[in-house]
């Protein structure tokens, strides 16, 4: 088979018959030089010699795809060693792969229209050119972005066409490229351009590929004509629609994996100004958009930065997992910052600064985003409707500002600019009147943050607009994120800027810290305004009686704002907060106040979440750190809007118990004193509940249930608790059976989990294969409570919940019961059962989890309290707990406290012979046991 000599009419535009047939253009430069990428030339002869030796269609095929397989190796080869040498390449990266791919689909179309189907003499019906739509249209395209052609024909499509086609796209899938395609007429694509807007923003970034020009030629000259012209508002507003939609399904920019394409602050609304722009004003470049006053020259600077690194990250993404992936998942992450030189600094991971710099540039997408939608608004949206412009009632605004389209602006900027107090008051003109900011505002301000300096800072009346602005309007989430956001909160107050985007790399927290901040001050703002008395009546009622708002709300904007070194956040926050606080206005007692709130602003929750708050010493200990009931308050309501604030599912029914009851009790302590909180009495005081609940018992059997338990039991466990005990402790007794196991499973709502009791003879380690049993049917442990009884029976009670951090539905309760039994009689053996499902997940592999085990013997009157803070995993509980049994340590209660993949087991322990371990070489003894298990068990979960 040879190739046709050169004839007078061809298929495509004009018959080439040397490499410029299939020379892609170059736009720009590439990561390594174009004839690495795609050698045309040597692409040509090679395709030349493979016809010259097939005998047929399909051998000359089979032949060409080799040869172009072997060249899209080669070069997509070259371009992920060009872009791993030069990681911020991303312009370049983008080109390249573009002209990869522009060589691959004009050599399918050549071999297919010229060797493959030869016409001689075509008529004007058998022409076809091949466009380029979409992003690769536009030449950007990642390592695995889709191509997107259109074959365009003048009339319906022929015989002819459609085997050059099928041909083509053969070819094309042969060497796996995700190829999506129409076959169109320019009546077609006029057609359903109306029709669709998905497809008409396709069209929009048509690009002529190869084939007939003339044809190519025509499509775009009709779709401005006839399609693009005057429909500019409809196709403006359904982009808006559609972004609007995209960010509801993909959730905040600042969420912690987000959607690098997708996602708020992502690509695609970059994509969607550009769109807007070609659309509306006929751009080319978004640097067109500088001239026409859309942007001014550092805005668009910002533009290409933004749009750089997002891009860059999106290439790394690609080409780390070998596919079109767009989420930023937490392993991923790790790999793209090492791929783009991001290092560890101290206290700080290279992920971490890494993806603060993401946050940070998709920060500045949104501000651009809403710098230009409001200059298209001005120009082409419509204004309200008339009745509701004369009826409805403006806010009255002060004589140095204006509205412009429903937006706040000013003036004169000269006359704005004269008193920098008006940076300031700016904000509190919004809040007052409810309106938004306009961008030319926006900008005046971010063009003049230098004139917020120390003697502003210091200057009483700044200190008054802005706590005015936190407590006076209602709404302070809406000043703090756009300060935020225009880099005012940061030059108001310096020791904000550190934790501006920055990202806690951990599975628990969902926002950036700046973000988690703003999050906590939202949550305080809505149960001030009544809305939360429902779900928060402890914080609500502690409100509604009054506390020091400002206090209160200057210890949240603090709170968090010494993370990110490698000292503990809280003790260098409160360092932090003694020099801001004063700078804010604060009184001398107002400021010791939110120094003390935000050092130990974690003191409540990990009391109440790590450790046993039945126990008196607990309570005692607790009292004695806040000591008074204000800042007991206090504290109660930042820890609440804290935990709410770490995201959208933290928050549950069990940590809004553990709380209420550490509060009530500390604050019993505080008020009637110390001496109320010992075990006797509160022994006495659930005896006397039980015999109540259990009137119709004999009296003989209740003097035998309330004889044959210890002290800890009556601290440890509520009314309904003692009563299901007595309940199966009877029923045990009454089958006479020394192996007979009683398991009962309920819903405890109050807590989000499912109480699971077990009540059967005492034996060594019956707490590690009740633990055992549990992770079997996969139920995650949040308190567990083991108790002996004096005359031989063990009562063990564990709160469990589901992998969705619910309780169990009652539909499932009995195959859960069935399995533990098989479980506790050893029909199922744990360990063995365990390997294959204790695994940790390919996007949870990239955390770091040190572990720290400490022994201490304070906290307790009775118990050492061992804690165990280490790298969560379903088989963990079950590991320690077995090391603990092998070395006779008894385990009277276990608190398990989770933090994403983080979990702090604690657990009140006696040696053999019921005594504490003082005793330091034990202590490192079993230290040694706890670590052999948690290692061994890690490296099971991570095979």
């Amino acid at each position: 088979m040879t190739l046709p000599h050169k004839a007078s009419q061809a298929p495509a535009s004009e018959p080439i018959y040397d490499h410029h047939a299939i020379q892609p253009k170059l736009t720009g430069d590439l990561v390594r030089d174009p004839v690495e990428v795609f050698d045309a030339a040597s692409v040509f002869d090679r395709i030349r010699t493979a016809a010259d030796e097939a005998t047929d269609n399909a051998a000359l095929r089979s032949a060409v795809v080799a040869v172009l397989r072997e060249v899209q190796t080669d070069g997509r080869t070259a371009i992920a060693q060009g872009f791993a040498d030069n990681p911020f390449a991303a312009r370049p990266m983008t080109r390249a792969y573009t002209y990869l791919t522009d060589g691959l689909v004009m050599t399918a179309l050549y071999v297919a229209a010229n060797l493959l189907h030869p016409l001689a003499t075509p008529t004007q019906g058998e022409r076809i050119a091949v466009m380029a739509v979409g992003g690769y249209g536009r030449g950007e395209m990642a390592p695995h972005s889709d191509v997107d052609l259109l074959f365009l024909t003048p009339y319906k499509i022929t015989a002819w066409a459609e085997s050059v086609i099928e041909s083509m796209l053969y070819m094309l899938w042969d060497l796996r490229l995700k190829v999506g395609h129409s076959s169109r007429t320019v009546t077609d694509c006029l057609r359903l351009g109306r029709e669709d807007f998905t497809i008409r923003t396709a069209l929009l970034e048509h690009r002529f590929l190869s084939g007939h020009l003339p044809l190519a030629q025509s499509l775009d000259k009709k779709l401005k004509s006839d399609l693009f012209k005057d429909t500019e508002r409809e196709f403006i507003e359904a982009k808006l629609e559609e972004r609007d939609a995209r960010h509801r399904k993909q959730g905040q920019r600042y969420m912690v994996e987000p959607n690098v394409k997708e996602g708020k602050g992502g690509l695609r609304d970059l994509q969607s100004l550009y769109w807007i722009s070609k659309y509306v004003y006929g751009v080319k470049d978004t640097a067109e958009l500088v001239p026409l006053g859309l942007f001014t020259p550092a805005e668009y600077q910002t533009f290409v930065q933004a749009e750089d690194f997002l891009w860059a990250v999106r290439g790394h993404l690609h080409i780390v997992t070998g596919r079109a992936t767009e989420q930023l998942n937490f392993d991923l992450q790790v790999e793209v910052a090492d791929r783009m030189g991001y290092e560890d600094r101290a206290g700080r991971r290279g992920v971490e600064i890494f993806m603060q710099k993401y946050f940070r540039e998709a920060t500045r997408v949104g501000e651009l985003t809403r710098i230009f939608l409001t200059k298209l608004e001005a120009q082409h949206m419509k204004g309200a409707p008339l009745l509701e412009r004369i009826f409805r009632r403006r806010p009255k605004i002060k004589p140095e500002y204006k509205v412009v389209h429903g937006r706040l602006d000013v003036v004169d900027p000269k006359a704005f600019l004269s008193d920098k107090l008006n940076l300031l008051r700016l904000f509190e003109e919004g809040l007052r009147t409810g309106m938004l900011i306009h961008p030319d505002a926006m900008r005046l301000v971010t063009a003049n943050l230098a004139l917020i300096d120390d003697e502003m800072r210091n200057d009483k009346e700044a200190q008054r607009l802005f706590l005015d602005l936190l407590l006076k309007h209602g709404n302070p989430e809406r000043a703090l994120r756009r300060m935020n956001e225009l880099g005012v909160l940061s030059a108001f107050i310096p020791e904000f800027e550190p934790i501006v985007a920055m990202m806690q790399f951990n599975m628990y927290h969902s926002y950036t810290v700046d973000e988690h901040i703003i999050q906590t001050i939202v949550n305080l703002a809505q149960i001030e305004k009544g809305e939360l008395v429902e779900a928060l009546p402890l914080a609500s009622s502690i409100l509604k009686a009054g506390v020091n708002r400002k206090v209160l709300y200057t210890a949240l904007l603090l709170h968090d704002i010494g993370k990110g070194r490698p000292e503990d956040h809280s003790i260098l926050g409160a360092r932090i907060a003694r020099k801001v606080a004063p700078r804010l206005g604060l009184n001398k007692s107002e400021c010791e106040t939110v120094e003390w709130l935000v050092r130990y602003h974690l003191l409540m929750s990990d009391m109440a979440q790590k450790r046993d708050i039945s126990d008196p010493r607990t309570v005692r200990d607790f009292a004695k750190a806040v000591q008074t009931v204000k800042r007991l308050d206090l504290l109660t309501v930042l820890t609440v809007c804290d935990i709410r604030g770490v995201g959208p599912n933290t928050w549950n029914n069990w940590k809004a118990t553990l709380l209420r009851a550490l509060h009530a009790e500390t604050k019993r302590a505080l008020e009637t004193g110390m001496e109320d909180l010992n075990r006797e009495g509160r022994g006495n005081e659930a005896k006397k509940a039980l015999r109540e609940a259990l009137s119709d018992w004999p009296r003989e059997d209740l003097k035998v249930e309330t004889g044959r338990h210890y002290d800890p039991y009556w601290q440890g466990l509520n009314l309904s608790t003692h009563v299901e005990f007595a309940e199966m402790l009877r029923k045990l007794e009454e089958s006479g059976d020394p192996g007979a196991v009683e398991i009962r499973l309920e819903p405890d709502l109050d807590r989000d989990a499912t109480r699971a009791c077990f009540a059967m003879a005492d034996h060594p380690g019956i707490f590690s294969r009740m633990a055992g049993a549990l992770a079997l049917v996969g139920a995650n442990v949040v308190d567990a409570r083991s108790y002996t009884t004096k005359d031989g029976y063990v009562t063990d009670a564990f709160w469990i919940q589901d992998a969705e951090g619910h309780p169990y539905e009652a539909s499932r309760l009995p195959r859960l019961s069935q399995m533990i039994l098989k479980t506790l009689k050893g029909e199922v053996v744990a360990r063995e059962a365990l390997k294959s499902r204790d695994k940790i997940k390919k996007r949870e592999k990239a955390f770091n989890v040190p572990t720290h085990i400490t022994f201490d013997n304070d906290g307790s009157e009775i118990y050492t309290i061992i804690e165990v803070d280490t790298r969560d995993r379903p088989g963990l509980l079950y590991d320690l707990a077995r090391a603990m049994a092998a070395a006779n340590v008894y385990i009277a209660n276990a608190v398990i406290a989770t933090y994403g993949e983080q979990v702090v087991d604690t657990f009140y322990v006696k040696d053999m012979f019921g005594l504490k371990y003082y005793s330091e070489s034990k202590q490192r003894t079993l230290e040694k046991k706890l670590r052999e298990a948690i290692s061994e068990g890690a490296k099971r979960a991570a095979s």
